[in-house]
């Protein structure tokens, strides 16, 4: 038995570390998948989830399989553990902080809540996602940008001023370099968003895709 794992009566308790658990909804979506095999979650937070389950009829082996099956593969060493922890920071800097983006670096923000060097995690996100950090968070910007644009509340200006941008004319430029086409045009189209969890997938290239009709 996993180090990890312990008896509590007749269930077994025990920890999970999926990967690719960066919003609120994949961690519905993991105790949904987990609860419907009758065991129990007795804790979820990002990238880590504990179980109650009995060991009679089903095993840890039986619940990493039900959730990589179903896009969340166990971070199985250290480097994925703190790679997700890296994207789940990143996810709160620019989509839950509200303004703290135009206010503290993104580098100084990182290395505050991973507790490691800027050139350190950089290097390993490099390594083990291979797109930049650099690249994830300006993904994640634009993304967040496209948000504040279909809400329609804030000027782009504003919108510029909170994603920690310099100017209305660079964030302009990276939106339409990232997304292929510009503010104006995005306003107009059926384009979708990207959900957090698939953002810097596959995406070398323009981030846009078009609702289906």
């Amino acid at each position: 038995m996993d180090s990890r794992d312990h008896k509590t009566d007749h269930f077994v308790l025990s920890t999970l570390y999926p990967k690719n658990m960066t919003c609120s909804c994949c961690m519905l979506v993991i105790r949904q998948l987990i609860e419907g095999t009758g065991a129990k979650v007795k804790e979820i937070k990002p990238g880590k989830v504990d179980i109650l389950f009995d060991p009679l009829l089903q095993s840890k082996a039986f619940f990493i399989d039900l959730l990589a099956a179903n896009g969340f593969e166990p971070a199985i060493n250290r480097d994925d553990q703190l790679v997700d922890k890296i994207k789940i920071a990143v996810i709160e800097l620019i989509h839950k902080a509200g303004n703290v983006n135009s206010i503290i670096r993104n580098s100084d923000y990182l290395v505050e809540r991973i507790g490691l060097s800027y050139t350190y995690i950089s290097a390993l996100f490099s390594k083990v996602e291979h797109i930049t950090l650099e690249r994830y968070i300006i993904l994640h910007k634009i993304e967040k940008a496209k948000e504040l644009i279909e809400y329609d509340e804030l000027t782009l200006s504003e919108i510029a001023n909170q994603l920690g941008y310099s100017s209305v004319h660079y964030l302009s430029n990276q939106f339409r370099q990232i997304t292929g086409v510009s503010v104006t045009e995005y306003r107009k189209s059926n384009m979708e968003r990207i959900p957090l969890d698939m953002i810097g997938k596959n995406q070398n290239g323009n981030s846009v895709t078009r609702k289906q009709e």
